[in-house]
């Protein structure tokens, strides 16, 4: 059974930065593309970026465009999320999620198999 764990969470100013860890007990994570997804209270889970099994696609939502940056270590078997600019309404708990997918990924929450539970992210002055 694929677990995820994500870590890196934490309450910072608006724009300063920090990066997500999600770290997976597979042997081998590069046949599983991981996507990012975050829910604030009251609101529908959304997907943030996700990136390939082998790291050569990545999409990213409209509204983290140009401001975080998706990457993966495979021989660490972890993906990260470098979150820049981050605003109050980044504010919510970040999810990551794993399915299968070498070469393509997409941000569509029910694509996904394996989720981990999260690590809040606090966007306040």
């Amino acid at each position: 059974q694929l677990q995820l764990v994500e870590s890196g969470g934490g309450l910072v100013q608006p724009g300063e930065s920090l990066r997500l860890s999600c770290e997976a007990s597979v042997f081998t994570l590069n046949y599983y593309a991981i996507g990012w997804f975050r829910q604030a209270p009251g609101k529908e889970r959304e997907g943030v970026s996700c990136i390939s099994g082998n790291g050569g696609s990545t999409n990213y939502a409209d509204s983290v465009k140009g401001r975080f940056t998706i990457s993966r270590d495979n021989a660490k078997n972890t993906v990260y999320l470098q979150m820049n600019s981050l605003k109050p309404e980044d504010t919510a708990n970040y999810l990551c999620g794993a399915t299968p997918g070498f070469r393509q990924c997409v941000l569509t929450d029910k694509t996904y198999v394996h989720w981990g539970q999260g690590t809040q992210v606090t966007v306040s002055s």
